[in-house]
């Protein structure tokens, strides 16, 4: 049986760096595919099989080398983000909307990487209070942060405000040593770490020094009222009934809310309703209130997250 040939050429991309190190992409590709058989070799990328596979095969290639000359990258995720998604024309919209976000520290380009990223991005434009809600690594922190200096360097707000709520994830705040700042830093840390990629280090200390950015527990929040602000409570499965609805009467005038969290990883005590699971409830049809999910799609650190985050959820399906 004569077999139908594609012929993929590579212009002005890496042959090394697109097949991956010991050609892992193109292993990957053919997990995919099995019915197609694909050789890399040299500048090129041949296929054979049957003709309408291959003409589906071309245009997922013609995506994936897209994206690898706009970002210089190609992993598991990307991989499988592209050939997973509905249709070329769905991922190719998603695509054009991932302008940057924000020019970090040595030139770093921070973009929204994934579709439900861009849906953060679209929903914060849109709406003054945003939930973001998903697992670990799928970055709704750092998304929410980039957002955050992007409106402080576009004048659209005057400080940045970041709070999380001070439950201890399994360890004893009370027997680290210093006093309380010295304790609450470590605590902080995804935040500052965040900052750090996209305010060079002097001027993230003098925005620190002078107000323009506060990083903060949510205790530290009663009382005020929050304008002119951008403000973000990351960990917000963390919260009670009562933070919660103590948060979200902090907003003033000008304030965009952006609320992360993550249901499966709450450390409150048992039987302790989380701020969060109820929020989601009370306002999903509140006008101007928009809520973003994000999943395992979205998992942008080291590939075994995404594997470790769907064995949890595996056992956790099978336990309810």
């Amino acid at each position: 049986m004569l077999l139908n040939e594609l012929i993929i050429e590579l212009e002005e991309i890496t042959p090394k760096e697109f097949f991956g190190a010991g050609n892992v992409n193109i292993k990957l590709l053919k997990t995919y595919y099995p019915k197609l058989k694909i050789v890399a070799r040299g500048n090129s990328i041949k296929a054979y099989g049957d003709e309408d596979l291959l003409e589906e095969f071309d245009l997922r290639m013609n995506m994936l080398m897209t994206h690898f000359a706009k970002y210089n990258k190609l992993d598991e995720n990307v991989i499988e983000r592209v050939l997973t998604s509905k249709s070329s024309e769905d991922y190719a919209t998603s695509e054009k909307s991932g302008e940057v976000i924000v020019h970090g520290v040595g030139g770093r380009l921070i973009k929204a990487q994934t579709t439900n990223q861009r849906k953060l991005v679209e929903s914060i434009k849109k709406n003054d209070m945003v939930f973001a809600i998903g697992p670990a690594g799928t970055g709704k922190t750092y998304t929410g942060v980039a957002l955050a200096v992007q409106a402080l360097k576009n004048k659209e707000v005057k400080r940045i405000i970041l709070t999380r709520p001070a439950v201890e994830a399994g360890e004893n705040l009370g027997f680290l040593p210093g006093d309380l700042k010295e304790k609450l830093d470590p605590y902080m840390q995804p935040l500052y770490d965040a900052l750090r990629d996209m305010i060079p280090a002097e001027k993230l200390a003098a925005f620190i020094e002078n107000g323009t950015i506060q990083i903060a527990p949510l205790a530290f929040m009663r009382g005020r009222t929050l304008d002119n602000a951008f403000v973000i409570l990351d960990e917000g499965q963390n919260t009670t009934h009562n933070q919660m609805k103590m948060f979200l009467t902090r907003m003033g005038k000008n304030a965009k809310f952006l609320l992360t969290g993550d249901p499966g990883q709450i450390d409150l005590p048992r039987r302790t309703i989380s701020g969060l699971k109820e929020a989601l409830l009370v306002l999903k049809n509140v006008d101007g209130v928009g809520i973003v999910f994000l999943d395992g799609k979205d998992v942008i650190r080291h590939k075994l997250v995404k594997k470790v985050i769907e064995a949890y959820k595996s056992i956790e399906n099978r336990n309810e």
